[in-house]
């Protein structure tokens, strides 16, 4: 029998990519950081468009690499147009299991117990004084991003921290498949605390087997209150 015509019975394991150092940032780095980074990995829609050049000169001032990622991105998207850039947003991040923009999922999946990962979310933003927009679920990773970028409060350190392992499985997921928005990912991790062994191994059954798959809904969410600082809306 010819081999090319075996089936694949067996493949080869996944790994994960290699660890990302931090970045000795400032403060100031890290909010600039973190608020491009939230505008970059929104939805390319026109208004996404009308801001590159001002989100461009912005990570001129930013240390390498992410100053440089930030920019090599913008470019590609420059490039390529809006609709094609659209087109491979959605295939990406909409039609991807593991590139999924919200962390929960990562752990839950769609299971009973990612509504009160939810739940989690919306009440960290309450303590720190800010309340989640009711246009997206509370765990998207472009809000938390601009709520780190916004508040500078303790509890978006310690929110992006809890949900490292999820960041880090969208890494792997987008540089295995050479997506461009890998490197906005790799951005975001080298500004936060280094990923100890037991979380990599965690990440690496996360990659292999992917989130949980228990369909449920999640209307109990209701109506939220903008995201902005209470008392200001």
């Amino acid at each position: 029998m010819a081999v090319t015509t075996l089936r694949n019975r067996v493949t080869r394991q996944r790994s994960l990519p290699a660890a990302l150092e931090p970045l000795e940032l400032t403060d100031g780095q890290r909010t600039r950081t973190h608020m491009i980074a939230s505008l970059l990995l929104d939805y390319p829609d026109e208004l996404w468009f009308t801001r590159i050049d001002t989100l461009e000169h912005a990570s001129d001032s930013l240390p390498d690499p992410i100053g440089t990622a930030f920019v090599g991105f913008i470019d590609r998207a420059r490039s390529a147009g809006p609709l094609a850039w659209q087109r491979e947003y959605v295939t990406t991040f909409d039609l991807k299991r593991k590139c999924s923009l919200y962390l929960s999922y990562f752990a839950t999946g769609d299971t009973r117990k990612r509504g009160s990962a939810l739940v989690t979310f919306i009440e960290a933003y309450r303590a720190a004084g800010w309340a989640p927009t009711e246009d997206e679920l509370p765990d998207y990773l472009p809000m938390l991003l601009e709520f780190s970028a916004k508040s500078g409060d303790d509890v978006s350190a310690a929110m992006l921290t809890a949900h490292l392992e999820g960041i880090e499985v969208l890494r792997a997921a987008l540089e295995d498949m050479g997506s461009p928005w890998a490197s906005i990912v790799r951005a975001v991790v080298r500004s936060l605390p280094v990923v100890d062994r037991a979380t990599r191994e965690r990440v690496l059954d996360l990659v292999t087997e992917g989130p949980p798959t228990e369909t449920v809904g999640l209307s109990f969410l209701g109506n939220l209150p903008p995201f902005s600082p209470k008392g200001t809306a």
